[in-house]
């Protein structure tokens, strides 16, 4: 049972200036390039309360959240409400349009077998976060989910309120995505996507680290102050898509390695298991060759001077070597292959640190620099894993290797906040 409530968010006022100067990119997204840029859009930026350039990042960001309450830079809503939200984007010349739903939804331990993980996460973010509430007291950035709707209920209820009335916020950030919100308080319509979402079962996309967080403080705060099931913190604001949504578009993760070196015995083990080809080492040909081989295993190695091509010959070989910790050929997925095939066994590396042994790109492009410039010295590129197989895979209790997928693009920070003080029902 999914417990979804609207909650009173806190947003900017018109006080605050123009909202593209006001959004921001997740905290995790921002590079100190970016983080300076937000900075000097505005001195009432989303990026100064969820990564504040301050040393004592978690005072500066509540002394600032109490500071532009009183101003009326922020305000709290009077009325409870949900938000339906809509990211209008362009990828490869196609315009996708991705509509979901920003409610508070209760928190629930992964063994409540309710919400799911799909990825590894680590210790240092989570503590990051952790302290962030501590300071705060806020959900400064939703979590990003998906849900399966096959009846489409939900998304035929977005579809009305987009179509029927005017957006409360529209936006464009600084990377051409579309934001827009639209604030729903009528009571019948809250009830209605209570019920609708009453039975679904949920899977992170974005905000691991956020989201496992939010448990640890709920925890924290149960043990400290009387409470009831209705006490804020028990929740964390969400942003919810339907699987079925057209617009969710995943992008691959791109890997490289930065000590292991393509030689010829290398070459020779990866012909064990993949019929390997060269071809052109430029981003054209590279991407040509995934975007043609999608329902295969197919992946491509650039190491400075050569490209290759590798397309996975047998699935059952692969199977043997995978150590997955569920069925084979549920988990027989690319990023996975990647990993214990090429890496484990024919590469032989252990553990793998990330940004010291281990780079990620978001493009083709971008790895190919990174190894031309002497960053790392092969980039393993991958095709996209499909949200589907996320959402199955997740429910089956099974982690992908962390940075496995991209959902795009990310749910821009700065149009709600929820806040999660001990005092604060929903």
């Amino acid at each position: 049972m999914v417990d979804i409530r609207p909650f009173r968010a806190i947003r900017y006022t018109e006080k605050a200036g123009d909202p593209a100067d006001l959004i921001a990119q997740p905290y995790d997204k921002i590079s100190s390039a970016l983080q300076k840029e937000y900075y000097g859009k505005s001195d009432y930026n989303y990026c100064r309360l969820i990564l504040p350039m301050e040393n004592n990042k978690y005072e500066a960001a509540q002394q600032r959240i109490q500071k532009w309450l009183s101003e009326d830079i922020l305000s709290k809503d009077e009325e409870p409400a949900v938000f339906v939200s809509r990211q209008e984007f362009k990828l490869s010349g196609r315009t996708f349009i991705r509509t979901g739903l920003i409610a508070a939804m209760r928190l629930y331990s992964y063994g409540e077998a309710t919400v799911f993980p799909h990825e590894v996460t680590y210790k240092e973010p989570k503590t990051d976060r952790l302290n962030m509430l501590r300071a705060v007291q806020k959900d400064l950035e939703p979590v990003f989910l998906i849900y399966s709707d096959p009846e489409k209920i939900t998304v035929d209820f977005f579809a009305e309120i987009t179509k029927k009335t005017k957006p409360t916020v529209e936006v464009e950030d600084s990377f051409s995505v579309k934001h827009a919100i639209w604030r729903v308080t009528e009571p019948q319509k809250l009830e209605f996507v209570r019920k609708a979402m009453a039975e679904k079962r949920l899977v992170i996309t974005d905000g691991h680290h956020r989201y496992e967080s939010a448990v640890a403080y709920r925890d924290e705060m149960c043990e400290k102050n009387a409470w009831t099931g209705d006490s804020a913190f028990n929740f964390h604001m969400c942003y919810m898509v339907p699987v079925q949504e057209e617009g969710l578009v995943v992008l691959p993760t791109h890997r490289l390695l930065t000590e292991s070196e393509l030689t010829s015995e290398v070459l020779a083990a990866l012909k064990q298991f993949f019929t390997v080809s060269e071809v052109s080492p430029t981003v054209e040909a590279l991407n040509g060759f995934l975007k043609s081989h999608k329902k295969e295993h197919a992946f491509c190695i650039y190491d400075g001077s050569k490209a290759y091509s590798l397309l996975l010959k047998d699935e059952t070989s692969a199977s043997e070597l995978i150590n997955a910790g569920c069925p084979k050929e549920a988990c027989l997925v690319d990023v996975v292959i990647l990993r214990d095939v090429v890496f484990k066994h024919v590469l032989k590396v252990g553990a793998l640190k990330m940004d010291e042994h281990i780079l990620y790109a978001e493009s083709t492009r971008s790895a190919l620099e990174k190894v031309d410039s002497g960053q790392a010295k092969m980039a393993f590129l991958v095709n996209p894993v499909d949200p589907e197989t996320v959402w199955q895979i997740a429910q089956k209790n099974w982690r992908l290797p962390e940075k496995s997928t991209d959902f795009y693009p990310k749910p821009v920070s700065g149009l709600t906040m929820m806040d999660i003080s001990p005092e604060e029902k929903l």
